[in-house]
């Protein structure tokens, strides 16, 4: 009996030694880069999550948070331009192989994040946004002025408080939602993922929402001014606008397809889906 509580206490010291090796290994870092106006941060990231805000003019601060010792930060620093690299070891996988970034960058710098699981954040930037990831959560919010590029196979997209943008995002299967997003360009393109636009469409921009399966709504107020095209080959359509009539390529038919405009018609918006369902709403 006193032999068995030996080689219990043995292994219940054995394990509590290995947790605190394994708590060990995690390492935390952080890296200062002196830079100009509009510099260019790239920060590659195989397993983990990225955020990014505006922080110090001239100074880019990055700190990361290594999971364990299968995984190394390569850095590279030549002139305007900062590059940070996950390099992982042989051996290395999803758990291993994590690594956790938080950064700070002037507000006019262009930023671009790839993590294949992300999740990937940036907010209260100036400069372009560039993300890319697999199953990648995307949040990118209050950004002014600037182009957003997202490329996501199954990950959800969501955009909240982006002015004056060039908006382009492409998505295999995951949601996109934007929340009071803006500009010249606002261009979204989903295999099946569902499209969520709530705005008003601003004022003079060209809003393109194309999904081939998954369903698109579109809600704005009524006072929006639009010139809008909504067509679903095989799915449904709805329209809660009063529309002025407008000419169009194909065939309007109840249901499926309707064009028009409504106030002065500054922005054009265009709906389209192969079999999903579309619903222009009014707020």
């Amino acid at each position: 009996m006193m032999l068995n509580t030996e080689r219990t206490a043995g292994v219940v010291i054995f394990v509590a030694l290995a947790g605190t090796v394994l708590a060990g290994a995690e390492t935390r870092q952080q890296l200062h880069f002196k830079v100009g106006r509009k510099a260019s941060v790239s920060i590659n990231n195989q397993y983990g999550p990225i955020s990014v805000k505006a922080g110090a003019n001239k100074e880019v601060v990055v700190t990361t948070v290594l999971h364990s010792d299968k995984v190394e930060i390569d850095q590279s620093h030549r002139g305007n331009r900062v590059d940070i690299v996950s390099h992982l070891f042989s051996g290395a996988d999803q758990t291993s192989g994590q690594v956790d970034y938080e950064v700070t960058v002037p507000a006019d710098a262009n930023v671009t994040l790839t993590s294949m699981t992300g999740p990937l954040h940036a907010e209260k930037l100036q400069g372009d946004v560039v993300m890319e990831g697999n199953t990648a959560n995307v949040d990118v919010r209050d950004v002014n002025d600037a182009h957003v590029h997202v490329k996501t196979l199954n990950g959800p997209v969501t955009l909240t408080d982006i002015r004056d943008g060039h908006v382009e995002i492409t998505s295999l299967s995951g949601d996109v939602f934007l929340i009071s997003v803006n500009g010249p360009l606002v261009q979204v393109n989903s295999s099946s993922g569902k499209i969520s636009y709530s705005g008003d469409f601003g004022d003079g921009g060209e809003y393109v929402l194309t999904s081939h399966s998954g369903d698109i709504d579109a809600i704005a107020p009524s006072y929006a001014s639009i010139d809008v095209t909504a067509r679903s080959v095989q799915g449904q359509v709805e329209n809660d606008f009063p529309l002025e009539p407008k000419h169009t390529a194909f065939p309007i038919k109840a249901g499926s397809a309707f064009a028009g405009t409504v106030g002065k018609a500054a922005s054009s918006v265009k709906l389209f889906s192969f079999s999903g369902k579309i619903h222009l709403k009014k707020r």
